[in-house]
């Protein structure tokens, strides 16, 4: 087939992780520890998305959890709840989403997604319409997490009618080379074309202020009717590099790979992942988004992708759980 990139050719499936009765679980991003004296621990510790009954109950009542393990593939002990919605009038009173944990020097920073429904209706569209990107920080990857500030880091585009002016979600880190902190995200372009895109925000230090870059948005296939989600961003061999989900590029249950020399200019996509049944013969039982990989975020050791974590419908309990492929 073509457009497989070498990333693609790299993965080998290792299998599913975190299978919890009675929890919804998305949004598994990994990170290595450190014991505070000699270095890493050891441990993979990962921050995940969680949350109980029905799979779209994670835009209302969803919270982040820690969990560790020995290796990668597991098995991990879950230590329990690490950030919750505010409750009140906070911008971020019901659902924590989106966890993507790094490290930068002695400490650990999480970028996540919050709302706050107050008022809104299932059938309102608006409840999506809240969601807006925090960031907390944390001595250990199993917190206590403070959150930095009272209002969102990064808000939607003050301007309504802009791209990026009705959400701001998916957020992906990457310290550049010259220090400044990019944060990546996607937007729902809902007032012109309906189409989700992505663009970058930067700021010179990591609490802000991120100032929207003026090419923004970089990565946008409306020409194609396709839209993308759930980045991931690093930089290896002196070039940027991105994995996605693809929505209608190629298809919609495939991942895409592109890279860039500036972070900015990105080259054709490529597939960074196939569908599940490429990987997998496990039972698909008839949930809605089975077949397909989300949430891709990487563990990355030394600078370079070591493992590759997902999000992945079915398992055990017929809810999702996340599942790890190794970057060989």
């Amino acid at each position: 087939m073509k457009n497989i990139s070498d990333f693609c050719k790299r993965l080998r499936y290792c299998g599913r992780i975190l299978e919890l009765e009675g929890w919804n679980v998305w949004c598994c991003s990994p990170v290595y520890g450190l014991d505070g004296r000699d270095g890493p621990d050891g441990k993979v510790h990962v921050l995940f998305s969680r949350w109980r009954g029905e799979h779209r109950n994670w835009v209302t009542e969803c919270e982040v959890a820690h969990a560790v393990a020995d290796r990668p593939e597991g098995p991990y002990t879950v230590t329990g709840a690490v950030l919750q919605g505010r409750g009140g009038d906070w911008w971020d009173a019901n659902t924590i989403h989106n966890p993507t944990i790094q490290r930068l020097g002695d400490r650990y920073v999480l970028f996540y997604i919050g709302n706050n429904i107050k008022g809104l209706k299932w059938d309102d569209r608006s409840m999506s319409g809240t969601q807006r990107i925090g960031l907390a920080v944390a001595d250990r990857p199993e917190g206590p997490w403070r959150r930095v500030g009272d209002r969102p880091i990064l808000d939607a585009n003050p301007d309504a009618r802009a791209w990026d002016g009705y959400i701001v979600v998916n957020p992906a880190l990457l310290q550049h080379p010259n220090g400044q902190f990019w944060l990546y995200y996607k937007a729902w372009d809902r007032h012109n074309d309906g189409l989700r895109k992505m663009g970058v925000a930067i700021a010179d230090r990591l609490e802000g202020p991120y100032e929207r870059h003026p090419a923004n948005p970089l990565i946008d296939f409306s020409s194609r009717n396709g839209q993308v989600e759930d980045a991931y961003v690093w930089r290896e061999d002196g070039r940027f590099h991105i994995i996605m989900r693809d929505q209608g590029y190629f298809n919609t249950t495939y991942g895409l790979y592109m890279d860039s020399p500036d972070g900015i200019h990105w080259g054709e996509p490529q597939i960074a992942y196939m569908d599940t049944p490429f990987y997998t013969d496990e039972p698909r039982p008839g949930l809605d988004r089975e077949g397909r990989f989300e949430r891709p975020q990487l563990l990355m050791k030394d600078g370079r992708p070591e493992y590759l974590f997902c999000a992945f419908r079915g398992g055990k309990y017929r809810t999702s759980s996340a599942v790890v492929l190794r970057v060989v």
